[in-house]
């Protein structure tokens, strides 16, 4: 059973940043998609932004121009690199793993068990 384990998650002041990260392991099959999610109160779970084993990234429209994702295939780890915060991107991030892909939660397979992220005003 694949683990995957974020960090990096906290309390942030409004235009601050932040770096999350992810690393995958128990691989027994290659991992194609990892990507990350988050949900807010009361809100559904979303995808930020993900990224396949090629580099392919997709992001969510709210986030384009200020959170970058990356991936170290080497070491099954990726990371998201959160710029210019706002409050509303206050939510717990979740890191996913999909051997087809992430871009919808049912095609996630693997589930990380989430971080926190909060951003003061």
């Amino acid at each position: 059973q694949v683990q995957l384990e974020e960090s990096g998650g906290g309390l942030v002041q409004a235009g601050g940043s932040l770096r999350l990260s992810c690393a995958a392991s128990r691989i027994t099959h290659t991992i194609n998609a990892m990507g990350w999610y988050r949900q807010a109160p009361g809100k559904q779970r979303e995808l930020v932004a993900a990224i396949s084993r090629g580099g392919t990234t997709n992001y969510a429209d709210d986030v384009k121009g200020r959170f970058t994702i990356s991936r170290d295939n080497a070491k099954n780890t990726v990371y998201l690199w959160m710029n210019s915060l706002k409050p509303e991107d206050s939510a717990v991030y979740y890191c996913a793993a999909g051997y087809f892909g992430v871009a919808s939660i049912a095609q996630c397979d693997y589930w990380g068990p989430g971080t926190q992220v909060t951003v003061s005003s």
